[in-house]
């Protein structure tokens, strides 16, 4: 009896030490779990600081995409596809401040672009470490023209391959990414920049799970080669390629490896290699070309000697081909058009059955042309045009109007309602360009 009250009396004492210790434990480890994030999430928020929203620099204002400082009062990094050929855009800071940017240098295939700004103080982001796969990462920019959000995800592959005519391998990762997120930064958990978000997957307008960044290693290279002029322009082969697959390779009796020539462009580099329709590129510059994506990083490395071996397989035989990347000399027609004899005029002015329009005697339109610029305007078959640059005109006056610049014209549907659209034959149609891609391994034709 007096073992178990002694017994007894202990347990109590017991358990509540066991207690306390499991509390203390439960609060160290949420302390650990808590403390990083809060961090983190410091350092994520102080980036906003250095990301930006770019707009064309004309009057039509239009939403082009995102960006970041790359250097403090010099530059801002984005996508060539984001600026597209624009020389200037406007940069909106994160406090709303509007500065003038511009394009100093832009490489469409690698898809970089940087601005020049002179009063952006914003901070640059620090650069971080190349990413593993199952890391944190936060995407910053400003997607479906929102403003400034953020989004998190996990790496989920490394050095992703999307484009086999470009010698970019991306960082795949899941965080959301939407038209307008392009040229937004990606950041690790303390906030330092692990690549540029440029792509989304499957050429899908929105996002659908899979985003590409360009890796910040290889933007650094590309940066730098643009501000200092030393990036090689990536040449235009004339080439069109695809995969020996085991269909193809037992229709010609052969290995499945290699890349199956399927045209040849007239006058081109590839032609003046020597290559034919039919032949079979199995190595350049004494690698051996295993998959679509591997031909672009052999040109990519062979750029400095402007020339490459290839081995190339034709009709049953290896023989070895020079190709050279010195640029094609310019057509008769070409240099007409640089030194000004023959080169075609800008059209200056147009008239509305010109531009895809008709109208009965009361305004109101009866035909619109298909692919015409009123079609692309927005102008359908029944509106009434009630007013063009804020007159109003008749039927007569309108058959006869010269539209010598970008036109607002007020309608009225069927129904009623109103609306103005502006009408403009000189507009590039450039504004947001969604890039997608997927894997490079699927069997497809690739034009380089």
């Amino acid at each position: 009896m007096i073992g178990n009250k002694v017994c007894f009396k202990r347990r109590p004492n017991f358990m509540r030490q066991i207690a306390h210790i499991v509390g203390a434990l439960l609060v160290l480890t949420c302390i650990a779990a808590i403390s990083p994030n809060k961090a983190a999430a410091s350092q994520i928020s102080a980036a906003f600081d250095s990301v930006v929203v770019l707009r064309s620099a004309d009057t039509k204002d239009r939403f082009l995409g995102s960006g970041f400082v790359w250097q403090t009062g010099a530059l801002v990094v984005t996508n060539a596809h984001v600026v597209g050929t624009a020389d200037r855009v406007r940069i909106i800071d994160a406090a709303g401040a509007e500065h003038a940017g511009e394009v100093i240098g832009r490489d469409p295939l690698r898809d970089v672009a940087v601005i020049s700004v002179t009063d952006l103080a914003a901070p640059a982001l620090p650069l971080g470490p190349m990413p593993a796969a199952g890391d944190d990462v936060w995407a910053l920019g400003a997607p479906l023209e929102l403003g400034l959000t953020l989004t998190r995800g996990i790496i989920s592959a490394q050095a992703r391959q999307v484009d086999a005519a470009v010698p970019i391998r991306f960082v795949q990762h899941d965080a959301a990414v939407n038209p307008g997120s392009s040229g937004g930064p990606l950041l690790d958990a303390q906030g330092r920049l692990i690549g540029m978000n440029s792509r989304i997957a499957d050429g899908s307008r929105f996002y659908v799970g899979i985003s590409y960044a360009i890796a910040a290693q290889d933007l650094t290279r590309i940066v730098d080669g643009l501000v200092d002029e030393t990036l090689i322009p990536f040449p235009k082969l004339g080439l069109q390629l695809r995969p020996v697959s085991r269909e193809i390779a037992a229709a010609l009796g052969i290995a499945a490896s290699g890349l199956l020539v399927d045209r040849v462009q007239p006058g081109e580099l590839a032609e003046r290699a020597g290559l034919l329709a039919g032949d079979i590129l199995l190595a350049a510059a004494g690698a051996d070309l295993t998959q679509m994506g591997d031909l672009a990083f052999a040109i990519e490395a062979a750029l400095p000697s402007q020339s490459m071996a290839l081995t190339v397989q034709r009709q049953g035989k290896d023989i070895t081909l020079t190709l050279s990347f010195q640029p094609v000399a310019a057509s008769a027609l070409a240099m007409r058009g640089i030194d000004g004899a023959g080169a075609l005029n800008r059209i200056s002015s147009y008239r509305f059955e010109g531009l895809g329009l008709q109208f009965d005697d009361s305004a109101q339109v009866t035909t619109v042309t298909e692919n015409s610029p009123a079609l692309f305007a927005g102008i359908i078959r029944g509106d009434t045009v009630l007013a063009v640059n804020g007159h109003a005109l008749t039927a007569a006056d309108l058959r006869k109007l010269d539209i010598t610049a970008p036109t607002l014209i007020l309608l009225q549907r069927a129904g009623g309602a109103t609306l103005h659209v502006i009408l403009d034959p000189w507009d590039t149609g450039e504004g947001i360009r969604p890039v997608g891609g997927a894997n490079i391994l699927d069997p497809a034709i690739v034009v380089f």
